[in-house]
């Protein structure tokens, strides 16, 4: 907490300093640009076969009458040039058609739509929290002043079980939960696509925190009657990146079975994960994470290419959980009194950095343009064997992505990856407004961010779009899509009601908190110069005329004192 002593005309500021995300101006490990490329080789083949086909068609476009009668004639005496000429064509024709990937069509996804009557005010949180008797008062205003700079707004949603006085976190009531959210959203989707659940011949479930015997996959196959020899298969565990995860698994058994639909659903499961204790690391899920789901349809159908709406390009997938501190910084647990909860480290900053970091390394090699990649690949190899200080070269993602869905983890999240990534404020609108309208939805919020987009209209055919989530173990994964045509977004999008108004009320509120942050915390003084007083033991503060900028909310070493960060 800011504390204040005047002195004459000046004031004494007290900051702790907060972990943000490493600065990817960074040396990056060569071993993953390698693995990039890797990837890259793996297309080798038809990289190979397109120009060669190319230089082909040009030399046969430029032949006249004479040359063609000439090559006739030649083939007519040449029989054993036919025959050689003939199995080669056949055999590379085979080996290509055998051995390339199917393609995988994503036709179409549904999002889940809470109901109004459980979304839940700042105030009515709070006042909620204090009539459970769980928490201290220092808890409490802990918890307030997180949701003020969350970034998170008044109309998410908790479960119905954390709406009653005591709340009711029991096993049915979290079996409500799960299905009205994966109900609500494969309702919408079957509705949708015209798709019959008796089609579907892949089920892929992920939620991290519920689990139950049976499991979430089961319940969706015997709520819609589904085929006895589907592939169903329950995630769980997995975080926020999960999502992803279950695509490439659903990617992989595209691959192998011909002609049939996957579902995925992505969902994440509140009413027993509450945590009602007092310590301060574990209340932030308590403060970020919301209702919310998505259900996916993909295809490997080459007839379905022409109504899909994406096609998927890319998977790549980071995992840190041989580290230790990695290992455990998104962590569930008891605390010293034995009430369980997600436990997040104070190094969990730093460590999403380091698998960003070696994730979009190695996705560089795939999507950006050749000239990026030279101008990357000389700095680094400049660094390596020349000079370790020279200043790598930071490949510009905006060349190779039109649309950008970053987990809505928490607005300090989105800060640092839109200043890392050097991106501008439209493509982290996506993000931003997710966070506003529903809050943490987990391993959903990069469909939530996809169905943004579409209902602002901004989808084109040949648009890339890059889905980056990062979640507990310590994993971060990508999805690439590429759209397929001009997209409009599903009639029953939730984002429909609310697309025209929602930006005007986050800038709004964003300058609020600006504006009224160090009121609350800080005493300011008008600035003579550009810098405030700030004792030595501690970090200066830098700002412009008369005022100062607020950042981000920082937890200082997790003894209950809050601290900003300031720009």
């Amino acid at each position: 907490m800011a504390e204040n002593t005047q002195s004459g005309s000046r004031a004494e500021v007290r900051i702790h300093p907060t972990r943000r995300l490493p600065d990817f101006l960074q040396s990056v490990n060569l071993k993953y640009v390698k693995l990039g490329y890797h990837y890259l080789m793996t297309h080798l083949l038809t990289l190979c076969l397109i120009p060669l086909m190319a230089v082909i068609f040009i030399q046969a476009s430029q032949m006249e009458y004479d040359d063609v009668y000439q090559l006739w004639l030649h083939l007519q005496y040449n029989l054993v040039s036919v025959i050689v000429c003939s199995t080669i064509l056949v055999f590379g024709s085979t080996v290509y058609f055998m051995t390339r990937p199917r393609s995988v069509y994503l036709v179409d996804f549904s999002l889940y739509h809470p109901p109004s009557h459980l979304r839940v005010k700042f105030k009515d949180f709070i006042e909620h929290s204090r009539l459970t008797g769980d928490f201290d008062e220092s808890s409490l205003e802990f918890q307030r002043k997180i949701l003020e700079r969350s970034g998170l707004g008044e109309e998410t949603v908790v479960p119905e079980a954390m709406h009653s006085i005591p709340p009711r976190p029991s096993m049915a009531a979290a079996r409500k939960e799960a299905e009205d959210v994966m109900f609500g959203a494969l309702d919408d989707l079957f509705a949708t696509t015209g798709v019959k659940p008796k089609n579907i011949g892949i089920l892929v479930v992920n939620c991290s925190l519920f689990n139950p015997t049976p499991s979430l996959s089961a319940m969706i196959v015997n709520k819609y009657k589904l085929r006895g020899n589907i592939r169903s298969f329950n995630l769980g565990g997995m975080g926020c990146s999960a999502g992803v995860i279950a695509v490439d698994l659903a990617k992989d058994l595209l691959q192998v079975h011909r002609n049939t639909y996957a579902v995925v659903v992505s969902t994440e499961n509140i009413t027993q994960n509450w945590y009602f204790g007092n310590k301060k690391s574990m209340l932030i899920p308590n403060c970020l994470f919301r209702v919310g789901g998505a259900a996916v349809l993909l295809s490997n159908k080459t007839a379905d290419r022409r109504r899909a709406k994406y096609s998927l390009v890319h998977v790549v997938r980071t995992h840190k959980g041989a580290d230790d501190k990695a290992f455990q910084c998104v962590y569930q647990e008891q605390d010293d009194v034995g009430k369980t909860g997600v436990s997040l480290s104070k190094d969990l900053m730093a460590i999403a950095g380091d698998a960003l970091k070696t994730n979009i390394t190695t996705l560089g090699p795939l999507v950006l343009p050749v000239s990026e990649q030279l101008l990357f690949f000389a700095t680094l190899v400049g660094r390596k064997l020349f000079n370790a200080k020279m200043k790598p070269y930071i490949p510009d993602f905006k060349l190779a992505f039109e649309h950008f869905c970053i987990h809505a983890g928490g607005r300090a999240v989105i800060d640092e990856l839109e200043k890392n990534l050097q991106l501008g404020p439209t493509h982290v609108e996506a993000s931003r407004m997710t966070l506003h309208r529903f809050g943490n939805t987990s391993s959903s919020s990069i469909w939530y961010e996809l169905g943004y987009t579409e209902a602002k209209g901004r989808m084109r055919r040949g648009h890339r779009v890059w889905q980056i989530a990062f979640g507990s173990g310590f994993k971060c994964n990508s999805a690439v899509w590429q759209a397929l045509r001009n997209v409009k977004p599903s009639p029953k999008s939730p984002w429909l009601e609310c697309i025209d108004s929602i930006l005007g009320h986050v800038i709004d509120e964003m300058l609020i908190i600006e504006e009224v942050a160090f009121v609350h915390e800080l005493v300011l003084v008008p600035l003579a110069g550009p810098e405030a007083f700030v004792p030595e033991n501690f970090v200066r503060v830098t700002g412009h005329s008369s005022h100062l900028c607020v950042g981000q909310i920082g937890m200082g070493e997790w003894s209950g004192e809050m601290g900003c960060g300031v720009n």
